[in-house]
């Protein structure tokens, strides 16, 4: 492991620490809906001691099938916008929070390469969304430089960097 991935690793960590103790300062839980990265937002927040005070659960869902049946994302937005979208991730989103106790969610979905890229989406096209239990979600796109892991990495640090940002407006569990 180099020096820098190292460092990375652990700039990771301390975002999912900060995540962590935004949801339980709140007494919010939260749930991932990852394609792209599967996984490493999960393990990055489960990494951290005393996460199962805030992290309800992961949805690894890398096929359109397990979209649709994990998450609830329509096959008609798949068809239309493909997995690697803002429609999509943000389907996500509402089908984690609705298929889990978490009051808060992330959703990714991306072309990390080094192959799967189009014109239109080249490799490092990520869509990120995160969305807070009966909220409209927030979404983006990304178009981030490197290899797979670089790719995948840059994922996780502005997913978590994303719900540290959207956690001051989550409104109080009760």
């Amino acid at each position: 492991m180099s020096k820098q991935t190292g460092a990375d690793d652990q700039a990771l960590m301390q975002l999912a620490a900060q995540v962590g103790e935004a949801l339980k300062a709140q007494g919010l839980m939260l749930a991932t809906a990852e394609s792209c990265t599967g996984g490493w937002i999960a393990q990055a927040c489960t990494a951290v001691a005393g996460s199962s005070n805030w992290f309800e659960r992961g949805f690894i869902s890398y096929t359109y099938i397990a979209k649709r049946e994990m998450l609830d994302v329509a096959q008609d937005t798949l068809g239309a916008h493909g997995a690697v979208s803002e429609p999509v991730v943000r389907e996500m989103v509402a089908g984690a929070l609705r298929n889990s106790h978490a009051q808060v969610a992330v959703a990714v979905s991306g072309t990390a390469g080094p192959g799967g890229g189009t014109p239109h989406k080249p490799v490092g096209t990520v869509c990120l969304a995160w969305g807070i239990k009966n909220g409209e979600p927030k979404s983006l796109v990304r178009h981030y430089a490197g290899d797979r892991e670089a790719v995948r990495r840059q994922t996780v640090r502005d997913a978590l960097q994303g719900l540290l940002d959207l956690l001051p407006h989550a409104p109080d569990k009760s």
